[in-house]
């Protein structure tokens, strides 16, 4: 089944959750002015749907090949990715001075979403890029900007995150690989990195690395690590392309998922040691690389978002195609009836759209906090902007990520037994989704983050602002006296309140036992994105409330509010009260 990118939601989820439109009206966005933001979509739109859609099923099926040290992607990724990155696409959010278009990261993530849904797969290598090239402008010297950067942001080199080794998993402690100074400057890099997406691959002339290494006299554990860029190719001083570095892709893993995305081993060093170049100072290299990291944290949440939307799409144009049953009101002997009818498949279908929907505009107000957090300037308000995002975050990645899995599996479900038939393409997304709650950091990762470093920013007021937003939205709905609501308001009142008890509890718990907080701390994470996915879908269907398409809206925003915040009151039990269910589980596990 054909993708069709969401445009009107995504338009509507932008101006009136996010808060686009005040973005503009305050001259924090002035390129986009002129119907700019429209026009883009539209057009990413059309890419999405023409070039890119038609590759994820021919990507599943041929996936990508490593023979003779050659790292083959499936047919048309080649020449789909020079025509998305000779468009203009790669350069959207990279930085004016380097041929980049500067756009907002509030577009850009709108962008992100419809590139995902089209393949997940296509645009894993993209997303890297990005956060490449924003990890080489904060932190790269002059000479690896104007070396590297221009080429990065027209697309004519992609990027790599080179983390993860053997031994070392999400506990960056352990890592080996090692980073020799040479005295001119430069470094020999020695080391095995596993799990490097599009670590080698012919999509482009040059692929830079960026890799974590430890310094011969470098301290023990994450105050050890210092981060280099390692080109596939050295770059001469004319920018012509050198000889091969010592590196090369030693084996591409076999996954669930994601078969086209090359997932790469790489050997560093065979050879005495592959030449890099130090960004940032020298043991401050995961400072530099979360530059990288928190790009792509929101960039897999939106990963998320779009493998939900796919599965949903796709759900509901078989839902509406499938016969089976009669209505519940047909006459005796009609003929069958479309499974849409049936009221579970509905639920089912309504449980996909509202938490995608969801889910959407909790990844678009992380995006809005990062644009403010760069744009304001007044800087109590960046700073603000800055903690916001801090927080939003871990929600949207770890929360973002599971509905990806969740609206995929229901999608499954909806399809009956042709979901567990590879031909209906239902399984694919399934399958492809499951990564994007581990890598990146893992969800529960996620969650650990939240509570124990983002909570706490300014002293608990960042966190208790974005409450009493929530509150404002609530008390909006209340005073709306708008019948398609229902319970609406009833039911975001009960999940704001649990989510306010739960988060003073968090805090005021957080130095007495860190353990408790630990435990909570998923259950926490969830409770916490429904009360912002609820209020994000009630503030925009009050704003559509009076235009058309206002009643799909207000369903969905209902659907939410009487289906899926419900659970926040039992969150709420199990984070303030269940620390003792998992403590007490080490008699299980000892057994």
């Amino acid at each position: 089944m054909s993708y069709r990118a969401p445009v009107e939601d995504m338009l509507a989820t932008l101006r009136h959750v996010a808060g686009l439109d005040r973005l503009e009206a305050e001259g924090l966005a002035p390129e986009l002015e002129g119907g700019v933001v429209e026009a883009v979509l539209e057009e990413a739109a059309k890419f999405a749907q023409d070039v890119l859609s038609p590759l994820n099923r021919v990507g599943d099926k041929h996936g990508s090949t490593l023979k003779d040290g050659v790292v083959t992607t499936p047919p048309g990724w080649k020449e789909a990715y020079n025509a998305w990155a000779g468009a203009g696409w790669n350069a959207l959010p990279g930085p004016e001075a380097y041929g980049g278009q500067g756009l907002p990261v509030l577009l850009q993530s709108a962008c992100t979403e419809m590139w995902n849904s089209a393949s997940l797969a296509f645009a894993l290598g993209p997303l890297l890029t990005i956060g490449s090239i924003e990890a080489v402008h904060a932190h790269g010297s002059e000479h690896l900007k104007e070396t590297y950067l221009a080429k990065l942001v027209s697309g004519e080199w992609m990027g790599t995150m080179n983390l993860t080794e053997p031994q070392a998993g999400s506990d960056l402690n352990a890592l080996r690989a090692r980073a020799e100074p040479v005295g001119d400057g430069t470094y020999r890099i020695t080391g095995q990195k596993i799990f490097i997406t599009y670590g080698e691959h012919g999509m482009t002339e040059n692929i830079i690395h960026l890799v974590l290494a430890r310094l011969p006299d470098a301290p023990p554990g994450t105050r050890g690590i210092s981060l280099f860029l390692v080109p596939k190719y050295l770059v001469n001083a004319d920018g012509s392309l050198g000889k091969h570095n010592d590196l090369r892709c030693s084996g591409i893993e076999h996954k669930l998922g994601i078969h086209a995305s090359p997932t790469c081993s790489m050997a560093f060093g065979d050879k005495g040691g592959a030449i890099g170049w130090l960004i940032g100072e020298e043991n401050r290299g995961l400072a530099c690389m979360f530059t990288m990291m928190n790009n792509a944290r929101l960039n897999v949440a939106l990963q998320g978002v779009a493998i939900a939307e796919r599965a949903y799409q796709q759900a509901l144009a078989f839902a509406q195609e499938r016969r089976q049953g009669a209505a519940l009101d047909a006459p005796k002997g009609a003929p069958m009836s479309p499974i849409i009818v049936h009221p579970d498949v509905r639920r089912m279908l309504m449980e996909m759209r509202a938490k995608t929907q969801g889910s959407r505009a909790i990844c678009y107000l992380v995006a809005e906090a990062l644009d403010r957090s760069h744009r304001e300037t007044d800087a109590g308000k960046r700073k603000a902007a800055a903690e916001r995002a801090a927080i939003l975050t871990p929600v949207a990645k770890a929360y973002a990520t599971d509905i990806g899995v969740e609206v995929a599996s229901t999608g499954v479900q909806v399809h009956g037994g042709m979901g567990f038939i590879e031909e209906t393409g239902a399984a694919q997304h399934l399958r492809d989704a499951r990564i994007c709650t581990i890598y990146e950091g893992t969800n529960g990762i996620q969650a650990i983050d939240l509570v124990l470093r983002k909570l706490p920013l300014s002293g608990g007021e960042a966190v208790r602002a974005l409450i009493a937003e929530m509150r404002g939205v609530v008390a909006e709905v209340e005073g709306a006296n708008t019948p398609g609501f229902g319970h609406t308001a009833a039911r975001l009142k009960a999940a704001v309140d649990s989510l306010d008890r739960a988060t003073q509890w968090m805090l005021a718990t957080m130095g007495e036992s860190q353990g408790a907080v630990l435990a909570g701390a998923t259950p926490y994470l969830k409770l916490f994105a429904l009360a912002q996915g609820g209020t994000g879908l009630a503030k925009k269907a009050l704003a559509l409330r009076s235009e058309e398409g206002a009643l799909s809206h207000l369903a969905t925003a209902r659907f939410f509010s009487e289906h899926l915040a419900t659970e926040a009151p039992a969150l709420e039990l199990a984070v303030t009260e269940g620390a003792g269910a998992v403590e007490d589980a080490t008699a299980v596990f000892a057994a």
